[in-house]
């Protein structure tokens, strides 16, 4: 029998309506345990309907608040409806965009009110949400400008891909690989280590965590044979974090700093590029791996997927990642206070 939690619950972003971020937070509340935190999406309840008609899956929905969440939890898929949604599998609608983004920007609300322990975002797609006004390259800076919206202070989000087996940060993120290197600075390094070291520590409990902190070219550049940035750049934000109690380590290659042994020597890579990150996390951890955002005021994570619009409405998706990252919301949740 599944028990209901008197903690606050998860908000769960509807994500993209076209992709399979419905049918994956079906077959997540299918799967809850009797641990699992209880979660409500923001959406449109129909969309998840519809959706469950469609699959032939056995899931009742229930229209909450946020208070009412933890007791439908056990019997039913709460949603907290936001809007209505066309929500054709695979065919992705800029007419939907609207309520895509305020399930985001509620999402924080409630969790910035107390009313939600933390935000869980299911994957969205930027070229659908541009045509609404979205002016930033992906979830993670858009919650650093709702953080900053709800703080009133200057936030650095910083993105991290955690896994059991591999935790990586990518220094620069959603842009181009010319314009990552022309935005890669020694203080943008330090900055991002610094908010990786605090929160290891506040967030996994990693009392002293150890950084490998990747090359920009390749052998590190070879000590400048293959580029100066590695002596310009990466090596004078090294020795800053490392001056400032930080164990940090590098420029180190980026070709060898991903095998078994080599992931022994530390708790969390700094990439200086998105898919310098994001390739070996998913080589190694595609269904466990979980999207953090780090410096913000309040847990984020989302699945390590996007949304996958060629198998959106066959019945395929995978539930894994997300429930990956409920769960590790529920658990940074408990660390930071319990609510």
């Amino acid at each position: 029998m599944i028990t209901r939690s008197r903690h606050l619950p998860l908000a769960l972003s509807q994500g993209d309506p076209s992709g399979i971020g419905p049918e994956v937070a079906l077959k997540a509340w299918m799967s809850r345990r009797d641990d699992t935190r209880p979660f409500f999406v923001l959406g449109d309840p129909d969309l998840f309907e519809r959706t469950a008609q469609a699959l032939s899956l056995s899931v009742p929905v229930a229209r909450v608040t946020p208070a009412q969440a933890n007791d439908a939890f056990a019997t039913a898929l709460p949603v907290l409806p936001i809007g209505t949604v066309r929500g054709v599998p695979g065919r992705p609608d800029a007419a939907d965009a609207p309520v895509t983004i305020a399930a985001i920007e509620q999402a924080v609300a409630l969790v910035q009110a107390g009313e939600a322990a933390a935000v869980v975002t299911n994957p969205i797609s930027k070229d659908v949400l541009y045509g609404a006004g979205f002016r930033h390259p992906g979830h993670t800076e858009f919650l650093g400008e709702l953080a900053e919206r709800h703080s009133g202070g200057k936030v650095l989000p910083v993105m991290m891909l955690w896994s059991p087996a591999l935790a990586v940060v990518p220094v620069t993120i959603h842009v181009s690989l010319a314009r990552a290197i022309a935005e890669l600075t020694t203080e943008l390094i330090v900055e991002t280590g610094r908010i990786v070291a605090a929160d290891m520590r506040a967030k996994f409990r990693v009392a002293s965590p150890r950084l490998a902190v990747a090359g920009l070219n390749p052998h590190a550049g070879e000590n400048g044979a293959m580029g100066r940035e590695d002596i310009e750049i990466v090596a004078p934000a090294v020795a800053r974090l490392r001056a400032e109690g930080i164990d940090a380590r590098g420029p180190l290659p980026p070709d060898t700093l991903f095998h078994a042994t080599a992931r022994t020597t530390y708790d969390a890579v700094l990439c200086m590029y998105h898919d310098q990150a994001l390739i070996p996390i998913k080589t190694l951890a595609f269904d466990s791996a979980v999207n953090l955002t780090l410096g913000l005021p309040f847990i984020r994570t989302s699945p390590d997927h996007g949304t996958a619009f060629d198998i959106a409405g066959q019945g395929v998706a995978h539930a894994a990642s997300l429930i990956a990252a409920l769960d590790l919301a529920a658990l940074l949740a408990d660390r930071a206070g319990g609510a």
